[in-house]
């Protein structure tokens, strides 16, 4: 597929807890979108815990992975296609853009198969339930169209497979995959994290796949950061020329001189 100017941009559900967080997202994310364009998946981890916590249903995770069963998905859908998606959908609104709340269900923007079992980090073999993985490789058109027309699509990170089941999707597996498929220039990963830190809290500015295999050998990178440095390395061996993991507080986290608080991940061979 042709490289296009666009940006993916994955922003993590702990920056979306605020009336003033998704505001500042949304001033930026609009900011950006004028000179090139712009589509967006969102996470919301911790908002589903507190709905999980509501309700009375235990959560279940492993390395950091959450197990999804059928009730826990019903919570997972209602609160990142729901919740989540359409106040972050509003935000953007009112600050002068005009966005598209989609999942990845929407137009078939992603097709995914049931997640294999997860070998965790104590050798156990883990059924992650109605969890899914990305597959094939055809163009998203919609996400392709939006941008062209001035939207900026806002995608929750929930798929379907062949049979239409649901199923929810890690949040920066699926950045990682739509960058890929979209031909898009720039990943970028926002958390609340200064990029990748090394073992004394500072920010590693740049990440190759042998320094991947360190941090996770040495158990130096916390299991959420685990699968953001995959999906990364993933993405930058396929093709997406610049991919980052930054600080997503950072109101010039999408500047191309951001120079803090910002970890490149290069595929073997790039420099």
């Amino acid at each position: 597929m042709p490289k296009r100017s666009t940006i993916l941009v994955k922003i993590g559900g702990e920056l979306l807890e605020t009336q003033q967080q998704v505001k500042s997202l949304a001033t930026t994310l609009v900011k950006v979108a004028t000179q090139q364009p712009v589509i967006v998946v969102h996470g919301g981890g911790r908002e589903i815990d507190e709905e999980l916590n509501r309700l009375g249903i235990t959560k279940q995770s492993v390395d950091g992975l959450r197990i999804t069963d059928a009730i826990t998905l019903d919570v997972v859908v209602g609160v990142l296609a729901g919740r989540v998606n359409t106040r972050f959908v509003a935000a953007i609104g009112t600050t002068g853009g005009h966005a598209v709340g989609l999942t990845g269900v929407d137009a078939n923007i992603v097709k995914v198969r049931k997640a294999r079992r997860y070998k965790s980090s104590n050798g156990e073999s883990v059924d992650l339930g109605c969890v899914g993985a990305p597959q094939g490789n055809h163009r998203p058109e919609l996400l392709l169209e939006l941008p062209d027309r001035g939207y900026i699509p806002v995608v929750a990170s929930i798929g379907c497979d062949q049979t239409g089941r649901l199923f929810n999707i890690n949040a920066d597996t699926l950045a990682a995959d739509l960058a890929q498929r979209v031909g898009a220039s720039r990943l970028v990963i926002a958390g609340t994290t200064p990029g990748v830190l090394d073992s004394k809290g500072k920010t590693i500015p740049v990440v190759h796949p042998e320094n991947i295999t360190k941090l996770i050998r040495e158990k130096q990178a916390s299991a959420g950061m685990v699968t953001k440095l995959l999906a990364c390395q993933d993405a930058s061996a396929k093709g997406v020329d610049r991919v980052e993991i930054v600080d997503g507080k950072n109101p010039n986290f999408l500047s191309n001189e951001q120079k803090c608080g910002v970890t490149r991940i290069l595929a073997a061979g790039r420099m």
